[in-house]
């Protein structure tokens, strides 16, 4: 988490781009980005140099070649303003987008950045915000993959302009309780068909570095099974590609396959049945016309709705005992549409619906003050649910206005966990508990509605009033204490 001093050195950055004139969040973003990113070349080809010197050998593979040291942001960095503009703007721009030509052995530069640098301007104004802000980024030590990872986690915070056409960025720590709800491991294929700024591919890839750092590094194939087999990202927005392939990177993922692509129009039989982790918050907002749809997709629903499609793409993607954990707007678990049921009984009929996670409006505030859930369930193609588990989230550790300020204590995603790697126990909850388990019977009977609120009990206590009479007496010796009091007043005012 970043706090304190660096939260005020990057608070600083920003405010630098934005007195400069760079007044989208979404292009401060990426201009800091693409200057982290040359700083971290300049700090790779230095570890190079150091093993070099060690070993009395060449430097292997080398980032900047012979006559390219003043592209090296120690070295421009120490230039004037209007040189280091020139030399960023005219040289160093254009080698970081043909640097993947090159493919450099830390993987640093590889084909998923330069595929998506393609079409990237250098937007920084004038050489006097370009120096100022080289300046600061100096003085912040980013030698540590926690520190650079919270930082980025921290810019994208910022973005303030998210938000339409259904785009938000899904708060961190709801991203973190569906990664640790599915539990990824090392075999796993992840897939975000929707995946904006890599968040979800990011706490997957930190998951996996947390407890099962033994396997993904246990030999040359393990990582690069990690850094180039593991990751999987959609999405059609060029600017989302390159900031979430760099946050990738900043996350210490050297070459994961984020690339262009309308996953909803777009019907590619090479990614049915891939993957074998799912997570994604995909767009809630809009609808398509059925010619923009890709038609495989309309066989197992047909619909305009995104989010229902989002969910049929999510069943062709997974492979037979594949799972997924992916956050929908409240409609689809209730909604009594053709299409709305159709899917809420394939879920629950044709594969295993596993939970239901109803969570509070203000989740996504100040984006968006929708109603949501998070649908966990595992595609089998033959049935076995037997019973879906709901748990009514009250608190999320925030307050649910548009401030979103810290309450830790206020939290029921511990006790989510808790009770989810227990379910054994969850058997006796009655409905009046915050979690509880339905049968499959009792869905079907429903018309397969999935709200918490069509299966939960609320349990009123009967409170025992005084009768009239008895509230008519208390009434009039008050009035008569209160005439008592005003006479004695009266009495010592003379």
């Amino acid at each position: 988490m970043i706090t304190g001093d660096l939260k005020s050195k990057v608070d600083r950055i920003w405010n630098t781009m934005w007195a400069g004139g760079v007044s989208n969040p979404l292009t401060v973003v990426e201009q800091l980005t693409y200057l982290l990113f040359i700083k971290r070349l300049d700090e790779l080809h230095t570890l190079k140099e150091r093993k070099a010197a060690r070993t009395g050998a060449s430097i292997e593979e080398p980032i900047f070649e012979a006559g390219q040291d003043h592209l090296r942001w120690s070295r421009f960095s120490e230039t004037a303003p209007n040189q280091m503009f020139t030399t960023v703007r005219d040289e160093v721009f254009p080698f970081i987008k043909t640097l993947g030509q090159k493919g450099d052995a830390d993987g640093e530069g590889g084909s998923t950045y330069t595929h998506h640098m393609r079409d990237a301007l250098f937007l920084m104004p004038t050489p006097k915000v370009l120096a100022n802000v080289v300046d600061q980024l100096e003085s912040i030590d980013m030698s540590d993959a926690d520190t650079k990872g919270d930082l980025y986690e921290y810019m994208l915070g910022k973005i303030a302009s998210a938000g339409q056409n259904g785009q938000f960025r899904t708060p961190r720590h709801i991203i973190k309780l569906m990664v640790e709800m599915t539990a990824p491991t090392p075999k796993d294929v992840i897939c975000d068909p929707a995946c904006g700024t890599a968040g979800f591919l990011i706490a997957a890839s930190e998951y996996l570095r947390e407890h099962h750092s033994g396997e993904i590094y246990r030999d040359e194939a393990s990582r690069r099974r990690f850094n180039e087999g593991t990751f999987h990202g959609y999405d059609f927005d060029s600017t989302m590609l390159r900031i979430g392939s760099m946050n990738m990177l900043l996350h210490g993922v050297e070459n994961p396959d984020i690339r262009y692509k309308d996953s909803l129009a777009q019907a590619d039989e090479n990614d049915a049945g891939k993957y074998s982790l799912i997570l994604a918050n995909p767009p809630f907002a809009g609808s398509l016309d059925y010619e923009s749809t890709a038609k495989d997709l309309l066989q197992t629903v047909k619909t305009k709705k995104t989010e229902l499609l989002f969910l049929a793409l999510f069943l062709r993607l997974l492979k037979t005992g594949g799972r997924a954990a992916v956050i929908v707007p409240d409609g689809v678990t209730s909604n009594s549409s053709k299409a709305h049921k159709t899917l809420r009984k394939l879920l629950v009929e044709d594969q295993k619906l596993d939970a239901v996670i109803s969570m509070p409006s203000g989740v996504f505030k100040p984006y968006a003050g929708v109603t949501t859930a998070i649908l966990l369930f595992t595609k089998t193609n033959s049935g076995g649910t037997d019973h879906v588990w709901f748990y009514d989230m009250q608190a999320d550790g925030f307050s649910l206005d548009d401030k979103r300020n810290p309450q830790p204590d206020e939290s029921d995603l511990p006790d989510i966990l808790a009770r989810w790697h227990d379910l054994a126990s969850e058997q006796e909850r009655k409905r009046s508990d915050r979690s509880f388990l339905v049968p499959r019977a009792e869905i079907a009977d429903n018309d397969y509605d999935l709200s918490i609120n069509r299966y939960k009990e609320v349990e009123y206590e009967a409170v025992e009033h005084d009768s009239p009479l008895e509230i008519l007496q208390r009434l009039t010796t008050l009035e008569e204490e209160i005439a008592e009091g005003r006479k004695e007043l009266e009495r010592m005012l003379g």
